[in-house]
């Protein structure tokens, strides 16, 4: 039996259409998680199963994550990696990371994801690349299916340890084989292909000083024999540069293109040292980019060329990154990073409200590879963030609602709605008692950290 849904009189519905219409009054007819009518409140049916009145607030496309490593929610402002540079910052982790356990990845996963929702949130991507101990990202993905959260699962790998002139220490690399045999399980057993699938698994390999050349193109042939994309850290820091020049003789991007790692179904985080030649090389191949601001910024990475990237025609998405190098997963707050990182160098219009909020919503759909998500248009997945606009975050910046979003400092949602189902009202989770699962995250926490001499 068809369920509906009828939310009305929003203040302002930003739409994030081809049009990118802003609809006072504004308001959406839903029917089975999919929205069929866009517009004026006036101009949508008067009644349906469920009638949410939108007063007050601003309605916006849920929010995309493109890239995040939701188990470091255990580990954030650890001392010793407070004030490191990005090498320096793994090597102090990574022998952390090697106690987590199932528990662990499924308890920080759904915490971080979690924290993600309440930012306004309904799609993220997850790079999971340490698995030690029996973990699986399986463990995430049941997490992921529990809150209702539309998942991108990207099966990560590390298989170039210390001995073989790798950054990770031996003990949290994998065998290649094993790598391989587990991404296509993964790849059979939870990925969604169809419109509106709520779990899609993703290829992986983390980075260019963490697996071998072997497993990037192997990893590459497997996700298109199957028709899944391909994710990986690119062009991060100036060290790895000096990394990939030395080790095979080619800049980052240079090296990704050799091993088939350019395309229409490839996005690499970071991709912050990238010259325009290689901007080009992108946009000609359709290869997408997430932006990580506040990690770059962490981290002291630098800059990512966003205004070039776009001025190309190159797809550009968002990411929290992991919360250890950020320490938080406030998406809303990326955007607003985003638009300020764009402007510092000395261009006060290098990036605007409007397309910040663009990057969030729509730019990390395209970068995901769905037509699905990202706007509030008829065919479109029900995934909606709605604001307040009466808060004390809001107050003297209603000239312009949209902008204030993105201007003014980040808010948590007021509600939350993914594929036609109110996963947050008021703020709270309707299923979901949070200082339980606050408390577990805190003592494996403890005890992951405190299991290792500082």
């Amino acid at each position: 039996m068809s369920q509906t849904m009828l939310i009305q009189h929003a203040d302002l519905l930003v739409t994030m259409d081809d049009q990118r219409r802003q609809i006072a009054d504004g308001g959406l007819y839903i029917e089975d998680g999919v929205i069929r009518l866009v517009g004026s409140t006036a101009e949508l049916p008067d009644s349906a199963d469920v009638v949410l009145s939108a007063r007050q607030h601003i309605l916006i496309p849920g929010l995309v994550n493109t890239h995040h490593h939701l188990y470091q929610t255990l580990t954030r402002a650890v001392p010793a990696a407070q004030n490191a540079d990005l090498f320096h910052w793994l090597k102090t982790l990574y022998r952390i990371w090697a106690g987590l356990t199932p528990e662990a990845i499924y308890v920080s996963a759904k915490l971080g994801l979690a924290e993600m929702m309440l930012s306004g949130c309904t799609t993220s991507s997850d790079h999971l690349y340490i698995l030690p101990n029996g973990s699986r990202i399986d463990d995430e993905i049941q997490a992921a299916v529990e809150l209702g959260i539309r998942f991108h699962a990207a099966r990560g790998s590390m298989s170039l340890g210390e001995s073989q002139g790798g950054l990770p220490p031996d003990s949290v690399v994998e065998d290649e084989e094993e790598i391989l045999r587990d991404s296509r399980r993964l790849i059979e057993s939870y990925h969604q292909p169809q419109r509106y699938g709520m779990v899609r698994v993703v290829l992986a390999p983390c980075s260019p000083f963490s697996v071998t050349p072997d497993l990037m193109r192997e990893s590459a042939a497997l996700a298109r024999d199957y028709g899944v994309h391909l994710h990986t850290h690119l062009a991060e820091t100036r060290e790895e540069e000096e990394f990939c020049l030395q080790q095979f003789g080619r800049r980052p991007a240079e090296y990704a293109e050799d091993l088939g790692w350019v395309g229409e179904d490839v996005w690499h985080a970071h991709a912050v040292h990238i010259n325009q030649q290689e901007i080009q090389l992108f946009a000609h191949t359709g290869t997408g980019v997430c932006h990580c601001p506040s990690s770059n910024m962490r981290l002291a990475s630098g800059i990512a060329p966003v205004k070039s990237y776009l001025q190309a025609g190159v797809k550009v998405g968002l990411g929290v990154d992991g919360s250890a190098s950020n320490d938080s997963g406030h998406l809303l707050n990326e955007a607003r990073m985003a638009m300020l990182l764009q402007r510092v160098s000395g261009d006060p219009a290098g990036l605007t409200a409007e397309q910040a909020l663009w990057l969030a919503t729509c730019g990390g759909a395209q970068v995901l590879g769905r037509d699905d998500i990202g706007c509030l248009a008829p065919g479109m997945a029900a995934d909606i963030a709605a604001y307040r606009l009466d808060s004390i975050d809001m107050a003297g910046a209603l000239h312009d609602p949209m902008a204030a979003l993105v201007f003014c400092g980040p808010i948590k949602a007021d509600w939350v709605i993914v594929n036609g189902r109110v996963r947050v009202m008021d703020g709270h989770f309707v299923d979901l008692d949070l200082p339980p699962l606050i408390q577990r995250h805190n003592a494996l926490a403890r005890a992951l950290v405190d299991g290792v001499d500082a």
